[in-house]
């Protein structure tokens, strides 16, 4: 099977997810990537714990196909080894400030000085220029400052979203920019800065909105799970648990309809387009809650999905771990890592590609598991690492 990206270095010095995870994705699809971490171990493998030696479980899903060198880059040698593998680089990934990126030598011109094609990925909270451009952050900020917290949750009570979605959508677009700069250099030989940022992410994720408010001036607020745009949309609380129903367009209102018993609300002008029966969902909420109360989520579900109406039960971490889908597909690639009871289930390449897909190969590394492997790359004798870990450079 042909790696798309095989042959191709990586060196990730991200932290959390938004940098760690675009090193991921070009870890799936071939590259050859290596986790630069700090000499005990960065912030981000110990978060929720799992293994016996405290290693997390984001850790375990961010870190697969990746090779693991413990490295101080701040010490005059580190910097030496930083160069050194630079000069043997396609790619450096770093989610860190612009002055921490100087300190490092990790800055685009620095870089550039050592290998004139490299490519630098950068992730930052807020990207460069602009009143905010020196403000740290993570996911929750994009998420507030965006106005997708305010338009969650209820006008008392903006929500944020569990899981980190402006992360993980920061670090596909980035892999996404960093993907197209390989193949600019491909054509002319030249390296680039790709920056992805986390208000970038939440504000093309919020940019609808934003166009309506600009154009028409609605203040919309928040309306928990009921669309305010198309309806039936909204969750549900059955008999035995909870679904979310979904509907866009003016066939699916009409299944509907028909399935609720209300075929006069056809011919409702409330309901004569999606925006109005958005204006008016609180009504077909309503409706739907009554009928939903009277079934299991199974049989609303059924009937749902016999009308051909877009539906699905809310799920808990285990009943996803269980659900039969999930299982059919194989979605999940259970990975073995020292310390764990059992097998971790990590989530395949999101994105499917018919000839190249993307594939866990490896485990994730543990701590400076493969730093004597890299440095002896680099042309350090056993006797020169032994030195340079003694002196916590590695």
């Amino acid at each position: 099977m042909t790696q798309v990206l095989k042959g191709i270095r990586v060196l990730d010095f991200g932290r959390y997810i938004a940098g760690p995870y675009c090193g991921t994705l070009l870890g799936d699809m071939g590259a050859e990537v290596i986790r630069i971490e700090k000499i005990d171990g960065s912030e981000d493998r110990f978060l929720s714990p799992i293994s016996d030696k405290g290693d997390g479980s984001l850790f375990m899903q961010l870190a697969r196909n990746k090779k693991c060198l413990t490295l101080n880059p701040m010490k005059p040698e580190g910097r030496e080894i930083v160069k050194k593998l630079v000069k043997t680089a396609d790619v450096v990934i770093a989610n860190l400030p612009p002055d921490t990126l100087e300190a490092m030598g990790l800055d685009y011109e620095s870089l550039k000085a050592t290998k004139p094609d490299i490519i630098l990925t950068t992730v930052s909270a807020f990207g460069r220029g602009g009143p905010y451009a020196n403000r740290v952050g993570f996911d929750g900020l994009g998420q507030a400052m965006s106005g997708a917290m305010y338009m969650s949750g209820t006008p008392d009570q903006p929500v944020k979203a569990y899981p980190p979605y402006i992360d993980f959508g920061t670090a596909s677009l980035s892999a996404f920019g960093t993907m197209a700069a390989l193949f600019e250099r491909q054509k002319t030989g030249k390296g680039q800065m790709v920056e992805g940022s986390l208000f970038n992410t939440a504000l093309t994720m919020m940019n609808g909105t934003a166009i309506e408010q600009n154009a028409i001036q609605l203040n919309r607020v928040a309306t928990l799970n009921r669309s305010q745009t198309s309806g039936p949309a909204d969750t549900f609380k059955t008999r035995d648990g909870w679904v979310l129903v979904q509907s866009v367009g003016g066939p699916l209102f009409k299944r509907w309809t028909d399935l609720m018993g209300e075929d006069h609300w056809i011919t409702d002008p409330r309901f004569k387009d999606d925006i109005s029966r958005g204006d008016n969902g609180e009504l077909i909420s309503e409706r739907t809650a009554v009928w939903c109360a009277q079934r299991t989520s199974k049989e609303v579900l059924a009937e749902m999905e016999a009308a051909r109406l877009p539906a699905g039960p809310v799920l808990s971490p285990q009943e996803v771990l269980d659900d039969p889908h999930v299982t059919a597909k194989g979605l999940f690639q259970l990975v073995e890592y020292p310390g764990l009871d059992k097998p971790a289930p990590l989530m395949k390449t999101p994105v499917e590609l018919s000839e190249t897909p993307g594939e866990i190969r490896t485990r994730p590394p543990t701590l400076g598991e493969h730093t004597d492997e890299i440095m002896q790359e680099l042309g350090y004798s056993k006797s020169e690492i032994a030195e340079l870990r003694e002196k916590r450079v590695v």
